[in-house]
């Protein structure tokens, strides 16, 4: 479960003292994984929602490890027209799960060719 292996990597204990663009480089590629695998079911409203656990659960970080106030994080992650910022380090982007394009499978029943000759040719 995506929501077991998020809080190991920003959560307490050692992995709080990681670099930060270690920790991006590692919730990137799991993250990645799960939108690639799940991509193909009814999935987008979950991605939303599983990019808003990992954004909060990395400014906890932030604001624990800076000591920062909720100030202090509209004032580094917001532009001076009110729009967020994503979360970087060293040129590390966190990965938006809600950006995967969501792509159902198209039942194609007839469109399939069939390996065997029909019984009775036409």
């Amino acid at each position: 479960m995506i929501n077991i292996r998020v809080p190991t990597f920003t959560g307490e204990g050692p992995t709080s003292q990681q670099d930060l663009a270690a920790v991006l480089i590692r919730l990137t590629q799991i993250m990645r994984g799960w939108a690639n695998y799940f991509k193909h079911a009814v999935a987008k409203h979950l991605f939303t929602k599983l990019d808003a656990f990992v954004w909060w659960r990395l400014i906890r970080i932030l604001r624990t490890r800076h000591r920062w106030s909720w100030g202090d994080v509209r004032r580094r992650f917001t532009t001076p027209t009110g729009r967020w910022l994503p979360i970087a380090a060293d040129g590390i982007e966190l990965f938006r799960m809600a950006s995967v394009t969501v792509s159902r499978y198209r039942y194609r029943a007839g469109t399939i060719p069939s390996p065997w000759q029909p019984a009775n040719p036409v």
